[in-house]
């Protein structure tokens, strides 16, 4: 392991998990009401927010946002990172303290974790891996919104169904067009096997969501046609 990469993980992935833990409590003690689920998707949204201000905030050049490829991984690049590690880190953990533990999910945060990790510990693949936090949290408040509407007591509305299709647009361009376009770039570049492996990995991973969201949408929009159908019925009656 590199000596900066072993700093960053020491000075910041640590800190940060007791961090985002801190968080999850003070959102428990003021929203006392609300489910455990409720309050770990608040510090999910803050995350996902923040993660996509970094990752958009370090790009050097906008002409090509993922660039420089293959190049040495920088000290902002590992530190944005490493705020997703720690953060990660923390909601595995905090998954397992929840009434239904969410298998696809621990996967999934599994997959993060071992591929940030390693770039961080061989200091490499920066550009890639802070693209791929873009992609795969740039939906995430979306996907955060409509469970917490639903808590709210606005399940099956209108509001409900634009946030879901939202989230199923945002989700579907930035997993199924950026996504395997940086994964087939990671690939190709010479990265260690388990930085390409995770690379790869979530790719698939992201595949076999975006196919259970279209599934959901097809389903909802479905509904809400047989809905429509029986207020028109019962107001022509």
């Amino acid at each position: 392991m590199e000596m900066e990469g072993y700093n960053i993980m020491r000075s910041w992935v640590l800190p940060g998990v007791a961090l985002w833990a801190a968080v999850f409590v003070l959102v428990r003690r003021a929203l006392p009401r609300r489910s455990f689920d409720f309050c770990n998707r608040v510090v999910s949204t803050v995350h996902a927010t923040l993660a996509v201000f970094l990752a958009m905030h370090i790009v050097q050049d906008w002409r090509c946002p993922v660039c420089p490829l293959g190049a040495r991984s920088s000290l902002l690049q590992m530190r944005t990172l490493s705020v997703t590690l720690s953060y990660l880190i923390y909601d595995a953990v905090c998954g397992l303290f929840d009434k239904r533990v969410n298998l696809e999910n621990l996967i999934h945060h599994t997959v993060g974790i071992l591929g940030i990790g390693a770039g961080l510990a061989y200091e490499m693949c920066g550009t890639e891996m802070v693209a791929t936090i873009w992609v795969t949290e740039i939906s995430s408040p979306f996907l955060h919104l409509r469970e917490l509407l639903k808590e709210l007591g606005y399940r099956d509305t209108d509001l409900n169904l634009a946030v879901d299709i939202a989230f199923a647009a945002i989700f579907s361009f930035a997993r199924m067009v950026c996504g395997p376009y940086i994964t087939t770039v990671t690939l190709l570049e010479d990265y260690p096997l388990l930085i390409k492996a995770t690379a790869l990995g979530l790719q698939l991973v992201s595949t076999f969501w975006f196919c259970k969201i279209v599934r959901m949408v097809l389903h909802k929009m479905a509904k809400r046609r047989r809905q429509t159908k029986i207020v028109v019925t019962s107001v022509c009656v």
